[in-house]
């Protein structure tokens, strides 16, 4: 499990992180979103033990990570930005790896060299973006780790290869009972794997929720009437987002589904529909609820 409890980081005058307290049961995907500059990136580097938090417990398996190389060696984090040795073949890397790492597993690095279809001969720093984040993958997933970080993992990489990536965690996942953070401004791609979701904004974590949790709080609707929309129809209504063609009105607002149906249906309208919400609009309306708005944003 991981464990953030109060945890605040500043970089000078700026406080990347204010307070953030959350939990990643084992076992599960945790998908992390937020704006630009919402401090995605420091709290990924600060479970991953690179940076150390200013105040606040952070701890996987109930141990504090930072300068603990117990933790660290069942825990790989794949960044936004890859780095790897000058000059380093997937070869050497492996072989650096293999010296550093206790869980590091050899079968498992060959045969995943038939899915990866790279030269392991070849410098990692002559592949492509593409090619570079699945040397990534390749490595990470031969370590068979417990915890895996991801930031913008599938950046670059071809749909046929991010079928293949997103395969590869689900198995360790059901199998190993692996725990992943995953940060990614796709949020499209986010809603097909995780179990959890938190939304991050200006160092404060808003949400935290399961998925389908998440979308049984927010509810798009669609009413029509035949001689125009009744006054007084949103009042009592959490409304985050509303939208008039015509004599159809296009709402999306928060709590009790039935409690809106009932609203809704107590004014007759002509028809009434309950429509999908995707992750991406979650994400838009919650941000625009808490000052983030985007401007004419239809769906």
């Amino acid at each position: 499990m991981i464990e953030l409890e109060g945890v605040s980081k500043r970089f000078g005058k700026i406080e990347a992180l204010s307070d953030v307290t959350l939990e990643v049961n084992q076992g599960s995907v945790f998908g992390l979103v937020g704006s630009n500059g919402a401090g995605k990136t420091t709290l990924l580097k600060i479970l991953a033990g690179i940076y150390r938090q200013d105040s606040g417990q952070v701890r996987i398996d109930s141990q504090n990570i930072y300068e603990n190389n117990r933790v660290k060696e069942r825990t790989f984090f794949i960044p936004d930005h890859l780095y790897f040795f000058p000059n380093y073949s997937v070869e050497d890397t492996a072989a650096f790896y293999r010296s550093v790492y206790k869980t590091w597993d050899q079968e498992r690095y060959v045969k995943l060299s038939g899915l990866f279809d790279i030269d392991a001969r070849q410098p990692i720093k002559t592949l492509s973006k593409g090619l570079q984040r699945q040397v990534a993958f390749w490595l990470g997933m031969s370590l068979a780790p417990d915890v895996m970080i991801l930031d913008e993992p599938l950046d670059g990489l071809d749909p046929v290869m991010r079928h293949k990536v997103k395969n590869l965690i689900f198995q360790d996942v059901a199998e190993r009972a692996m725990t992943v953070m995953i940060s990614s401004h796709n949020l499209r791609e986010l809603e097909g794997i995780c179990d959890y979701v938190g939304i991050l904004h200006s160092g404060n974590m808003l949400i935290q929720k399961e998925m389908d949790d998440l979308k049984a709080d927010l509810h798009k609707v669609q009413v029509g009437f035949s001689e125009g929309v009744p006054r007084g129809l949103l009042e009592g209504l959490e409304v985050l987002h509303q939208e008039q063609r015509g004599r159809v009105l296009i709402i999306v607002a928060r709590g009790e589904r039935e409690r809106l149906v009932q609203k809704l249906q107590a004014f007759q309208p002509a028809i009434m529909d309950i429509l999908p919400l995707t992750l991406e609009e979650i994400f838009i309306y919650e941000m625009g609820d808490n000052g983030y708005e985007i401007k004419n944003v239809l769906y």
